[in-house]
């Protein structure tokens, strides 16, 4: 079934789909990963978008309930030069093409990925529409200018959880609270602004008992739980359009230890009283170089975000301990006075390497000092 591109700047290219009929709208990216795209396509990060795989052969391992980091998929619409519709994989349990019809998400192949990448690269990420209804060029590319786009617009609303939620065993189950937390393990409130699965996972794994909590929760309701530490989830969107959550972070911070990743650590550079700013094409796969500040290491680390926190908005209180080796943009920073930290990439990893996970330990470690000194 034919289907064609429209982008902002007039580019058009053509493509077929493997899911059926459809249409999606909205900003357009690649990753750059060579796996892990069925992590990608439940990110909750990637809401608003439409992904392209710079890798040409995707769907050749199938997709699996073990590998979700959340219960849906949030890009409009998964482009990739070639379509693999028969997974050799032992721990597949259902096609991409089926996955994707299961969740209405339109899956395009057939596309010259280089050649939208390298547009990508040169122009930046753009407003799209990907269509095998609407086959007008012209209609497309209008369309694809008319659209709202992201930047101020309040995404998070969309992916955060109506309600609070437990992770145990492995798995999301109803509940609010620590009264059956165990004894000698971490309480920790995680803010979902459109959260992954694998850092509640390492969480666990830590020792921590993990309340996940709306985006919209205020800092009254986190500081009565009485948790050991507070965690900043990554999410989509543009963090200055997220509407109520600046001001109840700002209002915990200096009362509990604070971990913020992606989202979350902009909203907390926001809170801060720092700035971001839209990145030209973003970071997005799992081979993004970060020199740590502090030890003089390099870490090659998973990506997945459009807006970055600006250095020089940050007080002479925040400390940059992170810096992308590819861009010299803020990857990480650390409050001075408060047990607060944060950075820009992915150490949970899911998909990419796991070079950053130390950074929960770290986490861990800000917790156990606070006990102590309480």
């Amino acid at each position: 079934m034919k289907a064609l591109i429209g982008l902002e700047d007039g580019t058009v290219l053509t493509g077929e789909s493997f899911t059926g009929p459809g249409e999606a709208v909205g900003e357009i990216v690649f990753n750059t990963s060579m796996s892990g795209y069925q992590e990608v396509l439940t990110d909750p990060s990637y809401a608003g978008q439409m992904v392209t795989m710079t890798y040409p052969l995707i769907g050749n391992y199938g997709v699996n309930e073990e590998d979700m980091e959340s219960g849906s998929v949030h890009p409009g619409a998964f482009l990739m030069r070639e379509y693999q519709s028969v997974p050799s994989n032992f721990r597949a349990t259902s096609t991409l093409a089926e996955f994707l019809q299961k969740y209405n998400i339109l899956g395009i192949t057939g596309i010259d990925t280089r050649k939208l990448t390298r547009i990508i690269r040169t122009v930046g990420a753009m407003k799209a529409v990907v269509s095998t209804t609407d086959l007008d060029v012209d209609s497309l590319v209008r369309r694809a200018r008319e659209w709202v786009g992201l930047v101020g617009r309040d995404m998070v609303k969309e992916v955060s959880a109506p309600k609070p939620y437990l992770w145990l065993d492995n798995e999301t189950r109803q509940g609010y609270g620590f009264a059956d937390a165990p004894v000698g393990t971490f309480k920790v409130v995680a803010f979902d602004f459109g959260i992954k699965y694998n850092q509640l996972r390492l969480l666990a794994k830590r020792g921590c008992f993990v309340q996940v909590v709306p985006a919209t929760t205020t800092a009254e309701e986190v500081l009565a739980l009485k948790p050991d530490g507070v965690f900043l989830s990554n999410g989509p969107g543009d963090p200055a359009g997220v509407e109520g959550v600046v001001e109840n972070i700002r209002n915990l911070l200096g009362k509990k230890p604070v971990f913020g990743i992606c989202l979350g650590h902009q909203i907390l550079g926001l809170a801060y009283g720092g700035s971001t700013y839209k990145l030209k094409f973003g970071h997005r796969g799992g081979n993004q170089p970060v020199k740590d500040l502090t030890t003089g290491k390099v870490e090659i680390t998973s990506q997945n975000h459009g807006f970055c926190v600006d250095p020089e908005s940050l007080s002479e209180d925040v400390e940059v301990t992170h810096i992308n080796l590819n861009d010299g943009s803020l990857e990480g920073m650390r409050h001075k006075k408060f047990p607060a930290f944060s950075v820009q990439y992915h150490p949970e990893h899911a998909p990419g390497p796991r070079d950053a996970e130390y950074l929960f330990d770290r986490f861990i470690e800000l917790m156990r000092n606070d006990n102590i000194s309480d």
